[in-house]
């Protein structure tokens, strides 16, 4: 496995890798590694010649610079799990190296389709305009076959679609599989996050009440409307001493748009346990 740290020698690695006809699978990260990244890999390797995957804090995503500064990392053990799953490439870059000074300053323009005025984009003013400027360049040096991203991050994900299909930069992306992969849990229900790391184990034991009330919602879904669904989701988890929903919302699938049939719904949550925000999803 090797090590990258510039653009230059990516484009370098990357060009030879299509110039010989291989498939490139790509999995961009944060970093903190957990079993749910660990499946994305494993996914890449197994249907791609070559795997690289990203590991970059983007500066540019947070609106909270609180948050970015506690935002785990830890490259030399990330290292090491994407070594032992087979990983041909890892590029590591600095902010400096992704980003002049004026883009670090300015906000990315772009033209989502009302799809980042809802939930995490009404909440992060700002956060998808950062997500789409580091996946787009990431996109550009890498030139993946396919890329792979997880479920739980539904609204992002839906976005990098946009982009891919139906946006002013699908152009660029004619031959670029996205691939949704499911949400990895924990034993006890808890969906897997880099911000777990953040939570005590008590923490951990007390958030194990968003995803069993996300369950147990489908069950209340036979017998309700969404409107009296999403206020019982709201009302049980802040029930929950240590636990405030910022925002359960039940969208279309495919606009985010609330909906009020359950055809084609998801619902999304916001949770705070004690100061770490929690995200997760569920199909209806």
């Amino acid at each position: 496995m090797q090590i990258i740290n510039t653009k230059q020698e990516l484009t370098s690695q990357m060009a030879a890798c299509v110039r010989q006809g291989k498939t490139i699978g790509f999995v961009p990260t944060m970093g903190a590694l957990h079993a749910g990244h660990a499946s994305l890999v494993k996914r890449a390797c197994e249907e791609n010649d070559v795997c690289v995957v990203s590991v970059f804090v983007n500066p540019t995503q947070f609106n909270n610079k609180e948050d970015l500064l506690k935002y785990p990392r830890n490259i030399a053990k990330d290292a090491e799990l994407l070594a032992d799953l087979g990983v041909h490439f890892v590029f590591a870059p600095s902010p400096e190296e992704m980003y002049n000074p004026e883009e670090m300053e300015q906000t990315f323009v772009f033209d989502f389709a009302g799809l980042d005025q809802v939930m995490e984009g009404k909440m992060r003013p700002g956060h998808f305009n950062g997500v789409v400027q580091v996946v787009s360049r990431l996109f550009d040096l890498v030139q993946p076959s396919r890329a792979y991203f997880g479920e739980k991050d539904f609204q992002q994900l839906a976005i990098i679609h946009h982009m891919v299909e139906r946006s002013y930069m699908a152009e660029r992306y004619t031959n670029l599989q996205i691939i949704d992969c499911p949400i990895v849990r924990e034993v006890s229900g808890l969906a897997m996050s880099s911000r777990n790391e953040r939570l005590s184990e008590q923490e951990k034991q007390t958030a194990v009440a968003i995803s069993k009330t996300l369950f147990a919602s489908k069950e209340w879904a036979k017998s309700a409307n969404v409107k009296e669904v999403q206020q019982q989701v709201i009302n049980t988890i802040n029930s929950v001493e240590g636990l405030e929903v910022e925002y359960y919302e039940i969208v279309d699938k495919n606009t985010l748009q609330p909906t009020d049939c359950w055809n084609n719904a998801v619902g999304c949550v916001t949770v705070y346990c004690g100061p770490v925000r929690l995200i997760d999803n569920i199909r209806y």
